[in-house]
């Protein structure tokens, strides 16, 4: 599975759109799964540092729980509607799946405490961004895949 760097070299204007996509908010939403299967969703903060992609999860969180005992999530970008009669400059919005990393823990600022929690990073299996063809008159869904690189579908 490649790390994010792997997709910046393999398709540069792509991956920079994903990331200014990821950039123009600071909460995103990931999924998860629970112990039963079942899906769980929760609000989170990424970074794109050193050519991977990490997050981290609070000491006792669920979906660190979740992410130790199945590495798989999705992880969506913040989202913004498209504006009515503006739809045009409506920049997309983007997703990235993969497995969750175990990359140590969490630094704290004060030397004697405990870790604040876990760090991941993403091994990314695929990368998506869904929007508008130029007259904004089609959904376009762009995504990458390391077995098959990048693919465009328009739909009506």
């Amino acid at each position: 599975m490649p790390a994010w760097n792997a997709i910046e070299q393999a398709e540069p204007e792509f991956a920079g759109r994903v990331r200014r996509l990821f950039d123009a908010g600071r909460h995103k939403t990931i999924a998860t799964l629970r112990a039963d299967g079942s899906p769980r969703v929760s609000g989170i903060e990424c970074e794109f540092t050193d050519g991977d992609l990490r997050f981290g999860s609070m000491t006792g969180a669920r979906k660190g729980a979740d992410l130790e005992r199945d590495p798989r999530f999705a992880l969506h970008g913040p989202t913004f509607h498209p504006e009515e009669g503006k739809e045009r400059d409506w920049p997309g919005e983007a997703k990235i799946a993969g497995r969750a990393i175990p990359a140590g823990p969490v630094a704290t600022d004060e030397a004697n405490e405990q870790p604040a929690g876990q760090m991941f990073v993403a091994d990314i299996t695929e990368v998506v961004i869904t929007g508008l063809d130029a007259e904004a008159t089609k959904l376009v869904i762009e995504s990458w895949t390391p077995e098959r690189g990048l693919r465009r579908v328009e739909r009506d």
